[in-house]
């Protein structure tokens, strides 16, 4: 070899760079870009600064006499598992800002203020900012602002073309408002607010149905593919109540968000020792998706009620005497109400929720 000559470069000595290790710090400035006019809609007058900066900064107005700040965080689940296989990410973010704003809706609280978590191994820029612009869309329904998040990309975290999502909501309540279900006695009505769907929750067992049936996911279903009864974003339910809690103080004594845990495990988190909700099962139509998915995973009615919501994705508890205007004005607030049932003693042994 003579002087003039060099020997080839060895790919082990050549400069790394952060893109060449997997992270696009330029795919995320365009993500920020992109989601910016969408965070805009969503801001509120007690929004100081705009997205963008380590903090997000809201003021609380001089107006409450004692706010108490009430903090919900939630996930989607497996429901993200569908939304992959089927290239179905607009309806996601609205599931993630719904399982937090409807949480802290159930003790009076307004949500303020919402911040998303989207994780993945490698930023699609187009799929993020679908994800996102459902999440803007959930906090325009919920009435709170967009006022931060963190993208992460971590190569090697998450399989090709996957990513997480978690999101966190802070409402506000007077204190003397709160609502946290100890006025609950026997006598009282039980009122469910139609679900859109199966909303976040139930989807491990949905995946195994479709799994086992390998039925036609686009093929029609009560007018729209199957495909699409399955990803229906969750129901907010935040404007309608929150108008019913100013409109009439005091008569709403408990809410129930129904996710995980399905009819019979979440309604009991809101009431009294001793008490039983008693619903009649044929006080709500069970809707076309879950009679389905039952006859297709040849699921128990007992299953399907810890499972599912069933078509009901909120109960509100309120005194029988209010119970006629309670309905009413959720109806002209776009609701769809049922009578579900009422309050009972709790029997000995029994549960705190039952279905007959």
């Amino acid at each position: 070899m003579t002087s003039a000559e060099k020997p080839p470069i060895s790919p082990a000595d050549l400069p790394l760079t952060y893109r060449a290790a997997g992270v696009d710090i330029d795919a995320g400035d365009a993500l920020v870009e992109r989601i910016k006019p969408l965070a805009r809609r969503t801001m509120r007058p007690e929004v100081l600064g705009g997205i963008g900066g380590f903090g997000a900064l809201f003021e609380l107005g001089k107006h409450y006499r004692e706010p108490v700040l009430v903090s919900g965080t939630d996930g989607v689940g497996t429901k993200l598992k569908l939304a992959f296989a089927l290239d179905s990410h607009d309806g996601v973010g609205q599931d993630l800002v719904a399982m937090s704003v409807n949480d802290i809706l159930v003790q009076g609280a307004e949500p303020l203020f919402f911040l998303d978590y989207f994780a993945c191994g490698q930023l699609a820029v187009d799929t993020a900012a679908r994800v996102v612009a459902g999440i803007a869309r959930g906090c325009e329904l919920a009435g709170c602002a967009l006022i931060g998040g963190e993208t992460a990309e971590m190569p090697g975290m998450y399989p090709p073309g996957e990513y997480d999502l978690a999101g966190f909501a802070v409402g506000v309540v007077e204190k003397s408002d709160i609502i946290d279900g100890r006025r609950i006695q026997p006598g009282d009505v039980l009122l469910g607010l139609a679900s859109s769907g199966a909303h976040s929750n139930g989807y491990s067992l949905i995946r195994k149905i479709i799994e086992r049936e390998a039925p036609d996911l686009q093929a029609d279903f009560h007018g729209q593919p199957l495909a699409a009864a399955l990803m229906a974003p969750t129901r907010i339910y935040v404007k309608p109540l929150l108008a019913l809690l100013k409109s009439a103080p005091g008569v709403v004594k408990g809410m129930a968000h129904i996710t995980g845990g399905g009819l019979v495990e979440n309604v009991p988190r809101i009431l009294p020792a001793g008490l039983c909700a008693r619903m009649e099962r044929t006080a709500w139509p069970l809707p076309a998706l879950f009679a389905w998915l039952q006859a297709a995973g040849r699921v128990a009615d007992a299953e399907m009620h810890r499972v599912f919501n069933c078509g009901i994705g909120m109960v509100v508890v309120v005194a029988p005497e209010h119970a006629d205007a309670a309905a009413a004005s959720l109806r002209v607030a776009g609701e769809t109400v049922f009578r579900l049932g009422q309050i009972v003693p709790q029997a000995a042994d029994g549960a705190a929720t039952v279905v007959v």
